[in-house]
């Protein structure tokens, strides 16, 4: 019988499936393994379902090799994977990609809102016994309505924030690696901009687009200079995109508004100024973090592994291998 590693605890539902084809060896603890850990628990594995936390590089191969068919990533990221080492061994990557999208654009709505109205400012302001009843200036926060939501990226994710921010009366501007076509657009009502164009022209900047080495700080002083003084930065993509101690030192001085942060650049370790600041928002990378998502995401894996062994190709592939 092929034998699979289950490097996490994720939903029961992907053991359920693969245990119908496979002896399947699953991590029970919620803590993530050390690398030695996963080296020992993948000999002689034909499939890994590595999490994102996982760090699956040349040496994890070997390590499986020579059964090692498929890795297949619980997330729609998969820069923990040494992707190009893994296709030269003729192994398939996935990831699973679509179903995290509505739980993140979600998440990206109640950041927005959040910043914008200073919920989290007001919840510690209560909490403290600092509110001392109604007053016409107190505790002002702005509206979304006819404010400039400027995206970058726009994949699934990317659109399904623009939906939902058209609920809101938002303008729309995006860069994207690849321009939507017209028809796109239309349906979208957004307009594509160059990103100088969109660092100036938007109130709320919001990264969603994948990480490539290429795009380490792709927001850093300079791009943090050019915004808005009352822009609202999110980043629900990858930490690296942003330069943290740039952001920090922007938000002191008052250089944007606030921000609001899902990834870290050093995740899991935030930046000390970041949690000082009453104008930035933190949560513990849960875009994703719906019972609905994480299970989709649990069957994804499953499912791929499951194809993949049993002869066919994998439903959601990063790379390409020979046949």
């Amino acid at each position: 019988m092929k034998k699979v590693a289950v490097l996490g605890k994720i939903p029961e539902i992907a053991y359920e499936k693969l245990s119908q084809h496979f002896q399947v060896t699953m991590n029970d603890d919620v803590t993530p393994m050390s690398k030695n850990e996963i080296v020992e628990m993948v000999k002689g594995k034909e499939a890994i379902l590595s999490i994102l936390s996982d760090t699956i590089d040349q040496d994890v191969m070997e390590a499986a090799a020579p059964d090692l068919k498929i890795i297949a990533n619980y997330g729609a990221g998969f820069n923990n994977i040494d992707v190009e080492t893994a296709t030269k061994k003729n192994i398939h990557v996935t990831n699973t990609p679509v179903v995290s999208t509505y739980a993140t654009a979600e998440l990206t709505m109640g950041l927005l809102i959040s910043l914008a109205r200073r919920l989290v400012e007001g919840d510690r302001l209560t909490r403290s016994g600092k509110f001392e009843g109604w007053a016409p200036l107190f505790h002002l926060g702005t509206e979304l309505r006819g404010k400039t939501l400027g995206i970058f990226g726009m994949g699934n994710i990317g659109k399904k924030v623009v939906q939902m921010a058209k609920a809101f009366e938002m303008k729309i501007v995006y860069h994207n690696r690849t321009r939507l076509s017209e028809d796109e657009e239309q349906a979208l009502q957004c307009t594509y901009v160059e990103k100088e164009q969109l660092l100036k022209q938007a109130d709320v900047v919001s990264l969603h687009m994948s990480y490539h080495p290429s795009l380490h700080h792709f927001i850093g002083e300079e791009e943090l200079a050019s915004m808005k003084p009352q822009a609202l930065l999110l980043n629900l993509a990858r930490g690296p995109l942003v330069h943290e101690e740039a952001l920090v030192s922007a938000l002191e001085k008052g250089v944007i508004a606030g921000a609001g942060l899902d990834v870290f650049e050093f995740e899991p370790s935030v930046t000390e100024g970041l949690k000082a600041l009453d104008n930035v928002i933190i949560t513990p990378h849960i875009g994703n973090a719906t019972v609905e998502a994480r299970r989709e995401m649990a069957e994804m894996a499953a499912d791929n592994i499951i194809s993949v062994l049993q002869g066919g190709k994998p439903n959601t592939p990063v790379n390409q291998v020979k046949s």
